[in-house]
């Protein structure tokens, strides 16, 4: 998330960890929201780096954060699942 600061970077977070949710279609609150966000923030940019991706600016890492955070909760899923 490069060039949008602490502040933004949080903002992106709890957007894109509520996205994530509602795609996933899982209920979190918003603490749990910001985790996955700045978590999925950095699986996606991991992610997008190492397919050549280049991303910046507040709808780009929105987008890839996002990616991310759906990564994230699907994993934590499957490892649930076998749990």
């Amino acid at each position: 998330m490069s060039g949008v600061g602490f502040l933004g970077a949080i903002i992106i977070g709890i957007l894109a960890g509520w996205l994530a949710e509602k795609i996933m279609k899982r209920n979190h609150g918003l603490v749990t929201n910001l985790v996955v966000g700045l978590v999925g923030s950095l699986l996606g940019a991991l992610v997008a780096g190492l397919l050549g991706i280049n991303f910046g600016g507040w709808i780009g890492s929105l987008v890839v954060s996002t990616a991310g955070a759906v990564l994230l909760l699907f994993l934590w899923g499957l490892v649930k699942r076998r749990a």
